[in-house]
């Protein structure tokens, strides 16, 4: 291991959501436990929640080179960061977090532990700013994004789609239209399934503009790092890298973690769930006394935001399928709450003999339960990747931006659930859950047991992620010692 100043310090600098703070909280344990020195860049108002809910501060106290460092989002304090006006954020970063984050670097505030200036930076490449000022600080940077390799794609190609006349869509009748400039998907990717920031009519829509620069922004950077691996996403990434030469695939992330925190018999704490919100975990006593593969678990994530009848068709369909249920509730997921009104008898009758609702679930121990035969969800990367390890075939009903896109690969590419997007109906849902749950069970669960296989090799010493590490590490070591000099 290096001595003193050339032992590298990175910052990583996540997109201030759960899923993307998730990703890199376990990119930043596999670089401290490289022995990286590691300043992990958080807005206040996630940091906030992350100390309330978890035992973050404790997890990383083993690691000496590790520090946590808060930055202003900009954003007033009761604004909801969710749903449609999740999007605010790029603007106030812009304006508030940019200028201040450059004053940081500048200012010394965020070097190391022990004063040393910083020599790498892993930033969420949606952000794009982070490559500015470390291409004007003489600071090498990494791009990181935690949504999957296809969704990537999709979103890098947004340039091209609007060149070639695809976008924008023409209404509701062309959803199913085929979409053909995003190479590697012309077979079946249709406008319903790009991102949900297509499906604007205005070109210069701000939403759209930002993504289709940010992303492109990404061959500016000295490589891509995604939370995929290989055998799941390997045409996809070929394409990538004929734009991005350098490209680390380093996923399952939440796996690579904990095969790498047993092989050196480090378990520490850090097994336990990052969360914004409340765990509850009365949820495991429940799923121990239901039967095997007998329970469908129910989560939309951290961001989506339901209508009341969007809320009341879920809940009957699941009521409706006779299956059991485990049903995620965050005390902010439907909108309106002031009109919700009272819950029909026969919903509170058969969540009662069916079902479980939580306010928010320790989602990997879920996943991996023996009760747990199918996964309703909204197509976030981390929930996906989350489900293939834990061999657990999906219905998706994707909310918005990346979700669209891996709904799609999940059930006519990878073969491993069912997409019901743009559908929200009381049938559908409980026919979807009976097929998933009964008729189609036995043939994804062949394809999700193989999946989980290959995501498991991939991160086992010589995989392909594992390898990938070893590159990476080195490769901010050499830029390390570069500076140095």
């Amino acid at each position: 291991m290096e001595q003193g100043s050339q032992v590298p310090h990175v910052i990583i600098f996540p997109l201030p959501a759960l899923g993307p703070v998730n990703s890199t909280l376990k990119l930043a344990e596999l670089l401290s436990l490289a022995g990286l020195n590691i300043t992990f860049l958080n807005t206040d108002f996630n940091h906030d929640r992350l100390v309330l809910h978890s035992n973050i501060l404790d997890r990383f106290a083993s690691f000496p080179g590790f520090q946590f460092k808060t930055i202003p989002d900009g954003l007033p304090a009761d604004h909801p960061r969710a749903g449609d006006r999740f999007m605010e954020l790029f603007d106030s970063f812009k304006l508030v977090t940019k200028p201040l984050f450059r004053e940081m670097l500048c200012s010394g505030q965020l070097n190391s532990v022990t004063g040393q200036s910083v020599t790498c930076i892993i930033a969420d490449g949606i952000l794009s700013f982070p490559i500015d000022v470390g291409h004007e600080l003489g600071i090498p940077v990494i791009s990181i994004r935690t949504i999957s390799a296809c969704s990537f794609w999709a979103f890098f190609s947004i340039q091209d789609l609007i060149e070639a006349g695809e976008l924008p869509g023409r209404g509701h009748e062309d959803m199913d239209r085929l979409i053909t400039s995003v190479p590697g998907m012309e077979t079946f990717l249709r406008l319903r399934d790009l991102p949900s920031i297509c499906r604007t009519n205005n070109l210069e829509d701000p939403n759209l503009q930002h993504n289709a620069y940010a992303n492109r922004q990404s061959v500016q950077a000295h490589g891509l790092i995604l939370n995929t691996f290989e055998d799941l996403e390997g045409p996809i990434l070929s394409h990538i890298r004929s734009q991005c030469p350098k490209v680390y695939t380093l996923g399952p992330l939440h796996t690579f973690l904990k095969y790498r925190l047993e092989s050196e018999n480090a378990l520490l704490q850090s097994l336990a769930p990052n969360s914004i919100y409340k765990v509850d975990k009365s949820c495991i006593a429940w799923l121990n006394a239901q039967p095997l593969k007998s329970v469908i678990y129910v989560s939309f994530g951290s961001i989506t935001v339901l209508a009341r009848d969007e809320l009341m068709e879920f809940w009957y369909g699941l009521v409706n399928s006779k299956k059991r249920f485990l049903w995620v509730i965050r005390p902010d997921l439907v909108a309106q709450k002031d009109d919700e009104g009272q819950i029909p008898m026969e919903l509170l009758e058969g969540t009662k003999d069916m079902g479980y609702i939580v306010g928010w679930a320790p989602q990997e121990e879920v996943l991996a339960h023996q009760a747990v035969g199918g996964f309703l969800t909204h197509s976030g990367w981390n929930s996906t990747l989350e489900s293939i390890v834990a061999g657990v075939p999906m219905i998706c009903w994707s909310y918005f931006y990346d979700q669209q896109v891996n709904s799609r690969f999940v059930s006519e590419v990878w073969k491993l659930g069912m997409d019901m997007k743009d559908v929200c109906d009381r049938v559908i849902i409980e026919k979807m859950v009976n097929d998933l749950m009964g008729e189609k069970k036995e043939v994804f669960m062949k394809s999700t047991v193989e999946m989980a296989r290959l995501a498991n090799k991939s991160v086992s010493e010589g995989g392909s992620s594992y390898c990938n590490l070893n590159h990476l590490i080195e490769d901010i070591r050499l830029m390390s010692m570069t500076a140095v000099k």
